[in-house]
């Protein structure tokens, strides 16, 4: 109960700053992730929560899920048909770079062994857009950018997640049944995403029977009857829950319209509250023990890991696109460590296996350095597209698809009529 406590106090602080964050570098899910690691037993003790605690890996779960549920009905299907290259490229050729490059960097400053190296480079390759909201969220940002970030973190937390399982089975003796064969992976993945396509169109056929059908006020209830029905199918049948989740809400949207309007301000609502129960654990997990237990070298991968490894991955692989210079710098620095990552690094740690707990250590602080970056700087950049837009400030990247303002503002600030 202290818990719970604790985390209506934390949320009632976040909304009443909720305004103020919106237009500086304050962010609520620093708010959280502090508030968790103040509360904890590194120091006022209220709760004891450690990476085997159950509630650790549900509320990363199911938060995760929530996210990527909401996340999959902000993407047009149509538009993702005519504009494919460009999610592609960083999926198939941004993510395994940074998946090589942390997998490196790990091995020669931090010491582990190969594969359990290459096993923290596929944990924190995912990327996660919920913790720069302000990018994928809002309209002054261009959609072509918002796209590309939105569509590349909704599937690279489901294709992360079977190398992930290979590597832990391959790192050495493990304490659960961490054990995956390639063929038990495809299976997963491909169920996911058949959960994932086939639950919404059956719901939107039973809706469109002349005898069924939602009262006006319980409509919003119908996705969400939907989002837990797959949840819980996925987790019977260890079907893929995060490629399950991001295509049923893609589908959704795409087959009925206004069930994605009815729902998305109850959906953007819990996924918000599953975020920030999940940060608030995820923080009591921050002691001050973890982050000494962490080497130089480690704090000098997690430098690397956000300033320099991400960047220049998505950097390379949307070289020769149409993307201007400044949408590739802003899509670059957005590619921040979330609950992918956490769900991820707590298999790790709970698999036993050989140098789980040096991984998890890594892990652990990268999201949290991450969480910090990402979320106090996506407002300030959000709000600079917008700026520049009305200032008529041209890119200089010779991008023929970028809008150019023709508002009084831009003729004013260019000497126009």
């Amino acid at each position: 109960m202290v818990l719970v406590a604790v985390f209506g106090v934390a949320l009632l602080v976040a909304v009443l700053l909720s305004g103020l964050a919106a237009r500086t570098v304050l962010s609520t899910s620093f708010l959280f992730l502090a508030g968790g690691a103040l509360v904890s037993d590194g120091f006022l003790v209220l709760i004891h929560i450690t990476p085997n605690s159950g509630i650790v890996s549900v509320t990363a779960d199911l938060a995760l899920f929530a996210v990527l549920f909401t996340d999959g009905m902000h993407v047009s299907l149509p538009k993702l048909r005519a504009h494919w290259r460009n999610p592609a490229r960083a999926l198939g050729l941004g993510m395994p770079l940074a998946f090589v490059f942390m997998a490196l960097v790990t091995h020669f400053l931090v010491g582990l062994d190969w594969t359990t190296s290459f096993l923290v480079g596929a944990v924190l390759a995912p990327t996660d857009p919920v913790f720069a909201s302000a990018i994928v969220g809002r309209t002054e940002v261009p959609a072509k950018l918002r796209q590309l970030l939105n569509v590349e973190s909704g599937v690279n937390d489901g294709l992360a997640l079977p190398v992930v399982l290979v590597l832990i089975a391959a790192a050495g003796p493990t304490a659960g049944s961490a054990e995956a064969s390639p063929g038990k992976i495809a299976v997963e993945l491909l169920l996911g995403l058949t959960f994932g396509v086939v639950l919404p169109l059956l719901v939107n056929a039973l809706v469109r029977f002349r005898l069924l059908g939602a009262e006006a006020k319980l409509q919003p209830l119908l996705p969400l009857a939907s989002g837990i029905i797959l949840y819980a199918a996925c987790h019977l049948t260890h079907a893929n829950p995060y490629l399950a989740a991001f295509s049923a809400g893609a589908v959704l949207a795409h087959v009925s319209p206004e069930a994605k309007a009815s729902f998305e301000p109850l959906g953007e609502a819990l996924a918000e509250l599953a975020k920030f129960a999940a940060l608030l654990v995820f923080g009591a997990l921050l002691t001050p023990k973890l982050f000494g237990d962490l080497s130089l070298g480690g704090y000098a991968a997690v430098v690397l890991a956000i300033f320099l490894i991400r960047p220049a991955s998505l950097l390379l692989s949307l070289l020769g696109t149409g993307i201007s210079r400044r949408e590739k710098l802003v899509a670059a620095w957005f590619g921040p460590k979330g609950f992918a990552s956490v769900v991820y690094g707590l298999l790790v740690l709970q698999s036993g296996i050989p140098q789980a707990e040096q991984a998890f250590t890594l892990v652990a602080v990268c999201i949290a350095f991450s969480i910090v970056a990402h979320s106090s700087t996506d407002v300030p950049i959000a709000r600079a597209f917008d700026v520049e837009d009305l200032a008529g400030i041209p890119d200089g990247s010779g991008d023929t698809d970028a809008p150019t303002s023709t508002s009084p503002q831009a003729l004013s600030a260019t000497g126009g009529p």
